[in-house]
């Protein structure tokens, strides 16, 4: 999920952006005996200049087809994990976030079919700056319509309403049933400066466009005055026999409890498996829950902590992400890291976020030692975990195999 861009305004402080992580680069220097890993891209989002030189784009997305494999690391493993009993595995949902980097569109066919052999049940897209979201699903549902299909997320004001329901639409009438509409603030970056489009009332937004949609996509004649857009005397000439659910992307009590009133399901990401115990509640309704998962599936602890230390410094620092994290309680564990970055301290930040965050946020470890914890989300109230993995340096289907239930 990319960084949502600045902070919301005071009455719509809810706000969030819940996307897969961008462009992972390494730069050709050496960083604590392992080539150093950056998440520049995400940087560059957020108008931070690069702070490394000679920096060569590996991969986009949410999986990088190499990385650092050095041994010259000596850290401890991170502990692993206590084994928690996953539940059903038939009922179960499981997914995973596409198209995979490295990957062209025309090659996911065997992939999928390899996903639903795997037991993966779900495929989730997103829209940042790769493909847009709904095309990778598209495929799927023609080549593998068995597959459960989403987007995390589609953002809210990037097309217009009319546009956003034949979209939603479309994908419905190709996957009957099989489809999750995601929706989302995104950022001020991807909106205004990628689109040209203000970024205005964000929480407002959404609401609206929920509401736009729910008539829009039930057939019904659209005449109305919403409080961020004005809609007049559009209908679908298609009626969607199927309109998908619509989850809503959120991470603080505000959006969450919007979620919990006008959503049919939510979406989150950036949080530790006990950390679901404190978001759920705030929903204030029973309502599906899917989690973006970051999953390095690697033993070696030091990399994979050097990898997270990285998207948290770029992830964390943007104002929605900061505040989640100190309503979750790291205020303290992360102050020096905000402090260090807002100084111009990049390196220092980096050094500053402790072990025990990364491993709150991040999976990593041996397979089994990942798909134990990702039980433990579920264990804690996500319905549909959605891995995004970064399998660095391991090979892709051999991540996608390792990650698959057992």
């Amino acid at each position: 999920m990319g960084p949502g861009g600045r902070d919301a305004a005071s009455s719509d402080l809810p706000g969030v952006l819940v996307e897969v992580p961008v462009a992972v680069l390494v730069d050709r220097r050496r960083f604590d005996g392992c080539d150093l890993v950056r998440i520049d891209d995400e940087e560059r989002e957020l108008g931070l200049e690069p702070t490394d030189a000679g920096l060569e784009v590996l991969a986009h997305g949410s999986s990088v087809p190499e990385g650092c494999n050095t041994e010259a690391m000596t850290q401890a493993d991170a502990p692993i994990e206590t084994t928690v009993a996953p539940p059903d595995r038939g009922s179960r949902r499981y997914g995973i976030t596409v198209p995979f980097d490295g990957v062209p569109m025309t090659e996911h066919k065997r992939w999928y079919e390899d996903l639903q052999a795997l037991g993966y049940t779900d495929v989730w897209s997103a829209e940042t700056d790769g493909l847009d979201g709904f095309t990778p699903l598209a495929l799927a549902a023609a080549w593998t319509p068995a597959l459960q299909l989403g987007v995390a997320i589609i953002p809210a004001y990037t097309r217009g309403p009319a546009l956003l329901a034949q979209s939603v639409a479309a994908l419905a009438e190709a996957a009957p049933g099989h489809f999750t509409f995601g929706l989302g603030t995104s950022s001020d970056v991807i909106v205004s400066k990628w689109n040209g489009v203000p970024f205005t009332e964000p929480y407002k937004r959404v609401r609206d466009t929920i509401a736009f949609l729910r008539d829009a996509l039930a057939g019904e004649k659209v005449d109305t005055v919403y409080d961020t857009f004005e809609v007049t005397g559009f209908r679908l000439a298609r009626p969607v026999e199927h309109p998908p659910p619509i989850f809503l992307a959120a991470l603080r009590p505000g959006m969450l409890r919007l979620a919990g009133r006008a959503a049919d399901g939510v979406i989150i990401n950036w949080l530790s498996p006990d950390d679901v115990t404190t978001v759920t509640p705030e929903l204030g309704a029973d309502i599906p829950v899917a989690a973006r998962i970051f999953v390095i599936p690697s033993e070696d602890a030091d990399m994979a902590r050097a990898i997270g230390r990285r998207m948290i410094t770029a992830y964390l620092n943007v104002g929605v992400y900061a505040e989640f994290h100190r309503w979750l309680g790291r205020g303290e564990a992360l102050e020096p890291m905000w402090r260090l970055w807002r100084e111009g301290d990049r390196k220092g930040a980096l050094a500053a976020v402790p072990d025990e965050v990364v491993d709150d946020l991040i999976v990593h470890g041996s397979y089994a030692q990942c798909r134990d914890r990702i039980d433990r989300y579920v264990a804690n109230g996500v319905d549909i975990p959605v891995l995004a993995v970064l399998p660095f340096g391991v090979d892709l289907a051999e991540a996608v195999d390792g990650l698959a239930p057992r």
